[in-house]
């Protein structure tokens, strides 16, 4: 059962791209676009008003659990990458994330993933409704109308 779907919050920030991002081939490594769309999903909670660490004293913690991703393009050293993200849906269980990561300069996507969460206590149970907290703050991020 999908409660919502049709979100209007979205965080966007931009990285630039450091060797340490690339792989021997001279391109950003896959691992690289990870690590970047982690920082959008905790930047974008933040913009929500949800912090991790006040989460976990809650005892809840959003582990992925899922994780699709079409790289498309690949991004190289020395160029700014925009990367976007916000809530695609939310259920009883799970909550997921849209994520595009794109050139700056351009617009040419080089990545599109979706993300997929839950809710688990901090002994790693997991809850079998989402949390209040949680629900309340996906509904505020609907776009009504």
């Amino acid at each position: 059962m999908l409660w919502y779907n049709y979100f209007t919050m979205k965080h966007i920030f931009e990285q630039k791209v450091y060797y340490g991002d690339t792989d021997a081939y001279g391109v950003v490594w896959h691992g690289a676009y990870l690590r970047w769309m982690e920082q959008g999903r905790v930047e974008l909670l933040g913009d929500m008003g949800l912090d991790l660490v006040e989460l976990k004293k809650q005892d809840i913690v959003l582990p992925v659990t899922n994780l699709s991703i079409r790289y498309k393009a690949s991004a190289k050293l020395d160029e700014t990458v925009v990367i976007e993200t916000e809530p695609l849906k939310l259920t009883p269980i799970t909550l997921s994330f849209l994520q595009t990561v794109k050139n700056k300069e351009t617009g040419k996507v080089y990545i599109q993933a979706e993300v997929e969460g839950v809710a688990i206590n901090n002994e790693g149970k997991l809850y079998r409704r989402m949390p209040e907290v949680l629900k309340e703050v996906f509904e505020k991020s609907i776009q009504v109308g």
